[in-house]
């Protein structure tokens, strides 16, 4: 059995929070493509067409519920995941993330194996 090397989108303003998550996704053996604000994560969503999407919610230029929306608007780009990573842990902000098309909520500070879960169940 031949394994796919996923792509996988990571979006965050955070350098230090990006830097985390992108060791913990390239270990699991994906290719890793980066973005600092939504307004980027739509352009290389569009471009590179990842297979996920981890998405931090607020960001400057377009924060995360707003690249969501628009990724999933557009037909090339609405069938790929968004997980949103993010330090709001509000029911209302779960609930807003779901209604925006986000597939799951992981909050920071996370465990490595949380990011690992969203992947094996969106893979």
């Amino acid at each position: 059995m031949v394994m796919l090397v996923r792509k996988v989108l990571l979006v965050d303003d955070s350098p230090t929070d990006l830097a985390n998550i992108k060791h913990i996704v390239t270990e699991a053996g994906c290719v890793v493509i980066t973005a600092t604000n939504g307004k980027e994560a739509v352009e290389k969503a569009r471009l590179e067409k990842p297979d996920l999407i981890f998405m931090d919610i607020i960001m400057p230029d377009m924060d995360g519920y707003a690249a969501c929306r628009l990724l999933g608007s557009e037909g090339e780009t609405k069938g790929i995941p968004v997980v949103f990573v993010t330090s709001k842990n509000q029911k209302a902000d779960r609930l807003w993330a779901q209604m925006q098309g986000g597939k799951a909520f992981v909050t920071k500070p996370y465990a490595a194996d949380s990011i690992i879960d969203q992947m094996k169940a969106l893979f």
